[in-house]
């Protein structure tokens, strides 16, 4: 049996993050997990509540294991059960001990933090466009990764050069 690699994008709204999934799935050609919270919060009819939270957890959870049942190499996630646990303490100033625990007993083989460098791209779900806001939470990805203890690394630029920059920090972690 082939171990695949699991690899997180992760960082603040508006920071490339699907975009890069994307791409990188298609460059490994290989299958990539969407963010389950978008998925439940475009459906939800009604603002979000912290006991969401779980619930996102929860589906978050279900697709990886669903979508790594199809891949050889690579799973690309975009986001990860981080961006819960970083949410519900930045909105909530505290996190379900379930989620606490799903991300504790996750496996994953690295992160790809994407830095907060891109324009803004306005959308009903996002809830951070000021510049400050979004540079500090970038700061709280990084306290969150290094605590993590999980190997990552930083993913800056546009484009093209935001695709190879998240290459060169996979090649450096095989």
């Amino acid at each position: 049996m082939q171990v695949i690699k699991k690899i997180v994008i992760t960082g603040p709204e508006s920071s490339g993050k699907t975009t890069l999934t994307q791409q990188l799935a298609r460059y490994f050609q290989t299958q990539w997990v969407p963010e389950y919270a978008r998925i439940y919060l475009e459906e939800l009819d009604r603002p979000y509540l912290q006991d969401d939270l779980l619930t996102i957890a929860i589906g978050q959870v279900t697709l990886e294991d669903s979508q790594s049942q199809s891949v050889r190499q690579y799973l690309f996630c975009d986001t990860g059960l981080e961006v819960i646990r970083i949410w519900s303490l930045v909105k909530y100033k505290e996190v379900d001990p379930q989620i606490e625990y799903l991300l504790k007993n996750r496996s994953y083989d690295q992160y790809l933090l994407c830095a907060p460098d891109l324009n803004w791209e306005p959308d009903p779900l996002r809830e951070t466009p000021n510049e400050p806001e979004r540079w500090q939470l970038f700061e709280y990805y990084q306290q969150e990764l290094q605590r993590l203890g999980i190997p990552w690394s930083i993913v800056s630029g546009e484009g093209e050069a935001r695709l190879q920059s998240a290459l060169r920090g996979i090649r450096t972690e095989e």
